[in-house]
């Protein structure tokens, strides 16, 4: 498979698996988490998808067409390692929804960042929260939910908090 099919496959993946969060949150109220601006391309498509919730978005430095720039109230700046600790004060309420796009090609720093976050990011998700991931994320009391019927088992990931 070419490099551009691969990324189409993700992309795909990747919204299936966003709208299906969205419609396991419809109606239940919280904020919303993404991790990973990169150029903004999920973080437009969760305000579309999201209407009138607040989506935090977590990166080390804005690269992000400029349509697709959070405010300056919902863009935490730095590094994940050092943000996840104390944006709870920030975000203000238990968030229904969290998205990592953290990826980098590089499989042991993934590995790692992805369940280095796992474990930071549950004191800020909501029981019942919905966890879209482009990474295997092994976090305690987190449970692996079906994905959507075209989407490859590990080309993406969903999970459940359950505590």
């Amino acid at each position: 498979m070419s490099r551009l099919d691969s990324a189409i496959r993700r992309l795909e993946a990747q919204r299936l698996c966003l709208n299906e969060a969205a419609r396991l949150i419809d109606g239940i109220p919280g904020p919303a988490i993404e991790i990973g601006l990169g150029n903004g391309r999920s973080y437009d498509h969760l305000r579309q998808i999201l209407p009138g919730r607040e989506i935090f978005v977590f990166d080390r430095r804005v690269a992000a067409h400029p349509d697709c720039i959070p405010d300056s109230d919902h863009m935490i700046l730095g590094d994940v390692r050092d943000t996840l600790d104390d944006a709870a004060a920030r975000i203000g309420a238990p968030a229904v929804l969290a998205h990592l796009d953290v990826g980098s090609g590089r499989a042991g720093a993934d590995t790692a960042l992805a369940d280095f976050i796992g474990t930071a990011l549950t004191p800020l998700l909501a029981a019942g929260a919905i966890v879209v991931a482009d990474q295997a994320v092994s976090a305690p009391g987190w449970r692996t939910l079906e994905l959507p019927d075209s989407v490859p088992p590990g080309r993406y990931f969903m999970y459940k908090v359950e505590a």
